[in-house]
């Protein structure tokens, strides 16, 4: 008898990922295992924000912080946490938050909860709104003078930004085919 291909249960969270503070708002649509751990979900929202993981992060969930364990900073580890054992359904928010020096929060709200469908691969991306702000800009309000300099060619700080960001910013830009090709890497 031929071996069966073993399959993992599990079920699929539609989560809307939205950068807080920004307006118009940044945000991202993804579908994720429920069987990720906090880890891998941590590194799904560096994709598809367009992050590059440079900094410390953390998820808040009730009153609990999880990220890489530290102590000092009343972190629990985020390694072998499941989203199965966090979410309790559909309308469930919490918290992720990224580059403790600029603070880049982030609300992340369990919009569904779904069975999976045949041959998709997961995690995937379905939608999403505005670039991400680059990384090391200041936060929310350094990220407002940064697009208030780019705009503005008699802006002092004009040129040394678009130098800095390699000559164009667009922050209406999003691109899914792009976020989905990063996931696809995700196996």
């Amino acid at each position: 008898m031929p071996p069966t291909k073993q399959t993992r249960p599990f079920t699929v969270y539609q989560i809307k990922i939205t950068l807080n503070h920004t307006k118009p708002p940044v945000w991202r649509r993804v579908q994720v295992a429920s069987d990720n751990t906090l880890e891998r979900l941590h590194l799904i929202i560096q994709a598809v924000m367009g992050w590059q993981d440079y900094h410390m992060h953390a998820f808040t969930v009730g009153a609990v912080h999880y990220g890489v364990s530290d102590p000092e900073l009343h972190m629990q580890s985020e390694r072998g946490v499941k989203l199965s054992q966090l979410v309790p359904g559909e309308k469930f928010q919490f918290r992720y938050e990224y580059d403790f020096g600029d603070s880049w929060e982030h609300t992340l709200l369990v919009e569904k909860v779904l069975p999976p469908e045949p041959d998709v691969h997961y995690p995937r991306i379905l939608t999403g709104r505005r670039a991400c702000p680059p990384e090391d800009v200041g936060g929310v309000w350094g990220y407002e003078a940064f697009l208030e300099a780019i705009k503005d060619s008699n802006h002092p700080e004009h040129d040394e930004y678009l130098e800095w960001i390699g000559g164009e910013f667009d922050p209406e830009a999003f691109d899914l085919v792009e976020a989905a090709e990063v996931l696809a890497e995700f196996k």
